[in-house]
């Protein structure tokens, strides 16, 4: 009940939220992702996330808990890493039918050192067996230059936002970038 008096007394403080779509001349197209470590007790799901931005403005986000445990970071971090690349695959198909040409692969941004260097390493090891169909699927769609997964440090990482607890200073600077302004703000 605490935590929900918190959001609803954020939501009346800032009515005058929203996005703003601001026309950029480029069709580039790009995504973050990350995960949590298991923090709920209860259940040890991870949360994990994405936010998918066309044109420079956010058009899709999620953070929801992930259906099954998982054994290491690495899992976790995987598994939202192949949420985030099952989103883009739907953006690309529906930018496709709408008549916009991509080219260039999407930049799907993690925070994750070791998930990023299973990601575009080519060699399958034995630690990485129990994300082996997610490593499969992902491996694939970088073969066909769908994809791309640059490492982004965890300061610039965007989805923590919805993930993790941040300070407020983080929180703003994140709606920020987010392209979510207050249309009550001075300008």
């Amino acid at each position: 009940m605490a935590t929900m008096m918190h959001i609803m007394s954020y939501l009346k403080s800032s009515r005058g939220r929203g996005l703003l779509f601001k026309k950029n001349g480029l069709l580039d197209h790009e995504g973050y992702t990350d995960a949590d470590y298991p923090g709920n007790i209860i259940d040890r799901r991870s949360t994990s996330g994405y936010f998918t931005f066309v044109c420079s403005n956010l058009v899709m986000w999620c953070s929801k808990k992930q259906n099954i445990m998982s054994r290491s970071s690495v899992e976790f971090e995987y598994r939202g890493i192949a949420q985030g690349v099952c989103e883009i695959l739907w953006l690309r198909w529906l930018l496709a039918k709408i008549g916009f040409r991509l080219d260039a692969a999407t930049k799907l941004h993690c925070d994750s050192q070791s998930t990023f260097e299973i990601a575009n390493n080519p060699v399958q090891h034995d630690r990485t067996k129990h994300v082996e169909v997610d490593q499969h699927f992902i491996k694939e769609k970088l073969g066909h230059k769908l994809i791309s997964i640059p490492f982004v440090p965890s300061l610039e990482q965007l989805i923590d936002m919805l993930i993790h607890v941040v300070s407020k200073h983080r929180f703003e600077d994140s709606l920020d970038k987010l392209g979510i302004t207050d249309i009550y703000a001075p300008t």
